[in-house]
């Protein structure tokens, strides 16, 4: 019997973390099984959003380049039921077995290999439906507490982007002499009006704080 040839698929979430934490699970995996790691795919990618690397693994799988994909545990293909699903099916579709660290049910055949995927799929699914949930609980108590919560506003003096303006500058060239955006500048300009206290450099709070770029 020929060696199965496999495909390293790893996956993290934001640039704070790194991918080292899963290789020695599937390193000890793949030579457990007797794989032959042909290609490895690693992805810095939010389960949400786009994953070109799992993209170029599934190209490569309908070009027949491995037999096994091999992962870290399920919820590294990506984080919703209907997605993890597709993924895993139409890998079984094009002769490509997926075999997971932490979920080893997936090896097995059958209807109950479908069950047990859906299962835990939605298992995977409810778990970040909560962090979401506390995440959003944590930001709400944050702001109650009164703590800022993002960027804060970047300062424009007022006075001086509207002398600059008066004397025929443009506003990108104003944007970039007080070193904001230009969406910035706009921003600011409209919250202290022309004709406000704010505006008269005879009277005091000459300036204000702008959005973010």
């Amino acid at each position: 019997m020929s060696t199965a040839r496999c495909a390293f698929y790893l996956r993290v979430s934001t640039d704070a973390q790194t991918v080292d934490v899963q290789r020695p699970d599937l390193d000890r995996l793949a030579t457990a099984r007797d794989f032959s790691v042909v290609a490895t795919y690693e992805e810095t990618a939010s389960g949400a959003k786009a994953r070109p690397r799992l993209d170029a693994l599934i190209a490569d799988a309908r070009r027949g380049h491995f037999d096994v994909v091999c992962v870290w545990a399920l919820d590294r293909i990506g984080r919703s039921m209907a997605g993890n699903i597709a993924t895993v099916l139409e890998l079984d579709r094009l002769g490509v077995r997926v075999v997971s660290v932490r979920e080893d049910w997936l090896d097995t055949a059958g209807p109950v290999r479908s069950l047990l995927l859906a299962i835990f799929s939605w298992v995977a699914e409810q778990e970040r439906a909560r962090l979401v949930e506390r995440t959003r609980a944590g930001i709400a108590a944050a702001r109650r507490r009164g703590a800022q919560i993002g960027r804060r506003r970047r300062y424009v003096d007022v006075d001086r982007a509207r002398a600059l303006l008066d004397d025929g500058q443009s506003f990108r060239a104003v944007a970039k002499m007080l070193e904001v955006g230009v969406a910035t500048l706009h921003r600011a300009l409209e919250r202290v009006p022309k004709t406000s206290p704010a505006a008269d450099p005879s009277g005091p709070g000459n300036s204000t704080s702008g959005g973010a770029p």
